[in-house]
């Protein structure tokens, strides 16, 4: 057990920055003691010991303010950064090296209405290895988070993640692969230059606005120069009629004149 909790440590110290030794991820953590006290009260839920496992839990919970089911199966170096917040359902499953920070709910949702066929069905995610889920995001339901995917913070993600994927937004949607599983990504958020989807669509949307100003323009200068014409045409027949006006005036004069004729 000592090996493992080890483990978790140097996992942490790996994934945190912050964290300067063992004894100050040991006694500082609350990711640390709320794994620790899962540790200790999943064996005894799986011994069928349900009420002291779970009483066990909300001790874990009260201590830290992360509550772990005892019912969920969590694998090696798990680590919940800040942690507050944090929740993670009864059939819940985490691969290995899994990273959560504050806020996410791996929660369960059912199309049954029977509680007593809920708890025999599997309503809450699997995290693959090497996922990071960023604060805030909600994964739920009986889905498949893929080895080495990335779930951005505040995510709803409610569909399967493939494996090597990052998600954002609500509902999550891809926005691009993870280059290495190994790249470890802060709150799941990808970094660098990494083009944000809305601000691409906002971007193509000036895009086009600006496309339709300047089709706008051209058509005005050409409604512009086509009236120039129009009042030069007038102008020109008008100078025109101001000519023929005095022969019009003589030639209905001869046709006025009376046709004589002889016997």
């Amino acid at each position: 057990m000592f090996k493992g909790l080890k483990e978790e440590i140097d996992g942490m110290m790996l994934r945190d920055p912050a964290a300067r030794s063992r004894w100050e991820v040991a006694l500082c953590y609350p990711g640390f003691h709320a794994i620790v006290f899962h540790r200790i009260s999943h064996p005894l839920w799986m011994r069928g010991w349900r009420v002291l496992a779970r009483w066990i839990s909300q001790i874990g919970r009260f201590m830290t303010g992360i509550e772990i089911h005892p019912g969920a199966v969590i694998g090696k170096s798990f680590f919940v950064d800040h942690g507050m917040g944090v929740v993670v359902g009864e059939t819940a499953v985490i691969g290995d090296n899994v990273t959560l920070y504050q806020a996410v709910t791996l929660g369960g949702v059912s199309p049954s209405v029977d509680s007593d066929s809920q708890r025999e069905q599997k309503r809450h995610p699997t995290l693959g290895d090497n996922v990071i889920v960023g604060s805030g995001a909600q994964v739920l339901g009986p889905i498949t988070v893929g080895h080495g995917a990335r779930v951005g913070a505040n995510a709803v993600v409610t569909k399967d993640v493939p494996c090597c994927i990052t998600v954002v937004g609500i509902p999550a949607r891809q926005v691009s692969k993870v280059a290495a599983e190994d790249c470890f990504e802060p709150y799941g958020t990808p970094l660098g230059d990494m083009p944000d989807p809305d601000a691409q669509i906002i971007d193509g949307l000036r895009a086009q606005i600006g496309e339709l100003k300047r089709n706008f323009a051209d058509i005005s200068k050409l409604a512009e120069n086509q009236q120039s014409r129009i009042l030069e045409l007038e102008r020109e027949l008008a100078a025109v009629e101001e000519k023929m006006a005095p022969v019009g005036v003589q030639g209905l004069a001869k046709t006025e004149q009376p046709v004589t004729t002889k016997n």
